[in-house]
C-alpha cells in the first residue's frame, strides 16, 4: 500500500456513493460519435475503490425510480410517449435504430431513483452523497432534451415533499449549461433556490439566480463568480450540486476553460460552503477525455477534502481490465488441460483438432473473457442476443469472430471479426492485428453518424475495450506490444495517444498532419486522405498505411525523437476543397 493509500484510509470522511453497471446507457452511436463519455461513471468509481477513497461497502446499487414518482412531475403522455424509440432517440441525438427502448428507460430510471435514494440518505445520515449519474437538468415537465429524459432533481424533490419534507433546498447547477427544464420543473416550489454558473445565455429562466460567464473563462474568474453565487445562496436543509465535468477547457460540448485543478477547488469551495448540510452530488454534464477524472476529483474532495491531483496517465479502463484478467483462472482461456487432445478421441470418440487463437486461447476461452470483461453484457443490452464465438484460420493467420442476432427472425450477423497473428517487428515481437471490424449491422450511417472511409455499417463504440483486450492479450502471450497498419488517416488519429508508427520519419508526418488538419475537422481530414485531396507541401499526398506499434508498459523502445521532430516541422499539410480537386 502506497503514502496516498494509506492516508486515504485514515482520512476518509463519510461518502455514500450510488452506481450501478446499466449507467453506461446502451447507445453505441454516441460514442462512436464521441458525444457522451459511457464510461466516465464506471472510470470515476474504478479510480476511488482502487485508491482507497471509497471500500466497496460505501458503494449502493439503485432501484429504479417509480412511474408515480416521475408523475409527479412529468405528464403521463409524455412519459407515455419515451416507451417510443423515435422520442429517445430526438433526447439522445442519435438514430431510432440505435435505440433499445427498454434498455435505455432501465438506465434512465436507475439514474434517477439514486438521485431520490442519495437524496433520502443525506437527509436521514446527514452526510455527502454522489450519484455517478445524475443531474439531468435539460429535461422539462413534458419535454426532454440535451440527453436528458426526466428531470431527476425535481422528481427527487417532489417525492421529498410527498414524504413530508417542507425544508429549504438549494441547486447549485456548476454544469457548463443553464437549468432551463429544473427552473421550468420547480417554477412553482418556493422553498428552492436555483443557483447557476454557465457559459451560454438562454435567455431568462423564472426565479434562478444565473451568471454566465465569458467564452473560455478559465480558473481565477471562474472561481471568484463561484464565490459571489455561494454567498447568495441562502441556508438549506438540503442542497443538489451538479458539478458539471463540461466547464473543463476543450470539453467537446462546454465553452468554458477551466483546469483540473481548477475545477478540484471549485468543488472544495461549494463543500467549505455547505459545511454539514445534507447534500446529493451529481455527475451532470461531461464530454472529454477527462470527464471521468472531474466526477472521481469530486469524491476525492467530499471524502478526503484533497487537492491530490489524479495521476495524469492514469487509464481506469486498462487497469480494470487488468484486474479482471489477473484473477481468470487461466485453465479456462486456453492453457493446456490435463488431458490433451490427442486423448479426447479415445474419450469421446471424435476428432478433438479444435483450432486456437495465436496458440493459447480456445473458443470457450475468448466467450469466458468477453464475459467477463462485460462486453457480451453490453452487446445484449444493445439488442444482440444468441451471442457466440467462432475461431478460425484465414492463410498463417488466426481469425475469431462473434456472431449474434437481433429480433426473433434476424439472421446471424458478425459483430466482431479479427484476424492477427504473432510477428517480429523494429526487434520485436507483436501481436500483430491484420484486420479488426467492430460492426453494429442494425444500425445505419446518417448525418448524426457520418460513414467513414472503410466502413461497411457503423461501429459497436467498443473501441476502448477492444483496444484494451489486445494488450492484456500480447501481455498473456509475453509478447511487446501490439501492431497493426492502419488503412485509414481515423484509424491511427483514434490510436495516437497509445501508439507509433515503426518508422520515425512516418511518425514525424503523421503528426504534422494532426497538427494541421486538427482533431475538429477529423472527418474531413480522413475523407480526403481518402480521396487524394492531401497537399504536403504543396504536393499531393498519398496515404501511407505503415505500420504502427503500441509497446506494453515497460518494454524496450526507441529513442529517434529528434527524426520525428526533424519530419514533423519539415512537413506541413492543407486539405484540397472538394470543389476545387481535379476529377478523377
Amino acid at each position: 500500500m502506497n503514502l496516498h493509500s494509506w492516508l486515504a484510509r485514515v482520512r476518509r470522511r463519510p461518502l455514500k456513493v450510488w452506481y450501478h453497471e446499466a449507467f453506461r446507457f446502451p447507445l453505441p452511436g454516441t460514442e462512436s460519435s464521441n458525444a457522451m463519455e459511457g464510461r466516465r461513471a464506471a472510470d470515476a468509481l474504478h479510480f476511488l475503490l482502487r485508491s482507497h477513497v471509497l471500500r466497496r461497502d460505501d458503494v449502493y446499487t439503485p432501484d429504479p425510480i417509480s412511474y408515480a414518482d416521475l408523475g409527479r412531475v412529468h405528464g403521463a403522455a409524455y412519459l407515455e410517449s419515451l416507451a417510443h424509440a423515435d422520442a429517445l432517440a430526438t433526447i439522445f441525438a442519435v438514430d431510432a435504430c440505435d435505440v433499445v427502448v427498454d434498455e435505455l428507460l432501465r438506465s434512465i430510471r436507475l439514474a434517477c431513483g439514486a438521485t431520490l435514494e442519495a437524496a433520502r440518505e443525506a437527509l436521514r445520515l446527514h452526510v455527502p452523497t454522489l450519484n455517478l449519474v445524475g443531474g439531468f437538468h435539460h429535461a422539462f415537465p413534458s419535454k426532454g432534451q440535451g440527453f436528458c429524459a426526466v428531470n431527476d432533481l425535481a422528481v427527487a424533490i417532489a417525492a421529498l415533499r410527498a414524504d413530508g419534507f417542507d425544508g429549504q433546498v438549494a441547486i447549485i447547477d456548476l454544469d457548463a449549461h443553464p437549468p432551463d427544464g429544473t427552473a421550468a420543473c420547480l417554477e412553482h416550489d418556493l422553498r428552492v433556490w436555483v443557483g447557476s454558473l454557465s457559459g451560454s445565455d438562454w435567455g431568462p429562466m423564472p426565479r434562478v439566480d444565473e451568471t454566465v460567464l465569458p467564452r473560455g473563462c478559465p480558473d481565477e474568474p471562474y472561481l471568484s463568480a463561484l464565490d459571489a453565487l455561494l454567498a447568495r445562496m441562502p441556508p438549506a436543509r438540503l442542497a443538489f450540486v451538479l458539478a458539471g465535468g463540461d466547464v473543463m477547457a476543450g470539453d467537446k460540448l462546454g465553452v468554458l476553460g477551466l483546469t483540473l485543478g481548477g475545477v478540484r477547488r471549485r468543488d472544495l469551495k461549494v463543500i467549505d460552503r455547505l459545511k454539514a448540510t445534507p447534500q446529493v452530488w451529481l455527475s451532470a454534464g461531461g464530454y472529454g477525455p477527462h470527464a471521468w477524472k472531474v466526477l472521481a476529483g469530486s469524491g476525492m474532495a467530499l471524502a478526503l477534502h484533497s487537492e491530490r491531483p489524479i495521476p495524469p496517465g492514469y487509464d481506469p479502463l486498462g487497469s480494470e481490465l487488468a484486474l479482471i484478467a489477473r484473477l481468470m483462472p487461466v485453465d479456462r482461456l486456453g492453457e493446456q488441460p490435463m488431458i490433451t487432445e490427442a486423448d479426447l478421441p479415445e474419450l469421446f470418440g471424435r476428432s478433438a483438432a479444435q483450432p486456437r487463437l495465436l496458440g493459447f486461447y480456445t473458443r470457450e476461452g475468448v466467450e469466458f473473457a468477453l464475459e467477463r470483461f462485460g462486453i457480451l453484457p453490453l452487446l445484449r443490452r444493445t439488442g444482440f442476443s444468441q451471442l457466440r464465438v467462432e475461431l478460425g484460420h484465414e492463410g498463417s493467420a488466426d481469425r475469431v469472430r462473434l456472431l449474434g442476432r437481433h429480433g426473433d427472425d434476424q439472421a446471424e450477423a458478425v459483430l466482431v471479426e479479427m484476424v492477427a497473428e504473432k510477428k517480429a517487428i523494429a526487434g520485436g515481437n507483436f501481436l500483430f492485428v491484420n484486420w479488426l471490424s467492430l460492426r453494429n449491422p442494425r444500425a445505419h450511417f446518417s448525418d448524426r453518424r457520418p460513414q467513414l472511409p472503410g466502413q461497411e455499417v457503423p461501429g459497436l463504440g467498443l473501441a476502448k475495450e477492444a483496444t484494451t483486450m489486445l494488450a492484456l492479450m500480447a501481455e498473456r502471450l509475453m509478447l511487446d506490444g501490439v501492431a497493426f497498419r492502419p488503412s485509414w488517416y481515423h484509424m491511427a488519429f483514434a490510436a495516437r495517444r497509445g501508439a507509433r508508427f515503426v518508422d520515425p520519419a512516418r511518425q514525424g508526418r503523421f503528426e504534422a498532419m494532426v497538427r494541421d488538419l486538427g482533431p475538429g475537422s477529423l472527418l474531413e481530414a480522413t475523407h480526403a486522405a481518402a480521396e487524394g485531396r492531401l497537399r504536403c507541401n504543396g504536393e499531393p499526398y498519398a496515404w501511407e498505411p505503415d505500420e504502427m506499434v503500441r509497446w506494453l508498459e515497460g518494454h524496450l523502445r526507441p529513442d529517434d525523437s529528434a527524426v520525428i521532430a526533424a519530419e514533423r516541422e519539415r512537413c506541413h499539410f492543407t486539405i484540397v476543397p472538394v470543389a476545387a480537386a481535379p476529377a478523377a
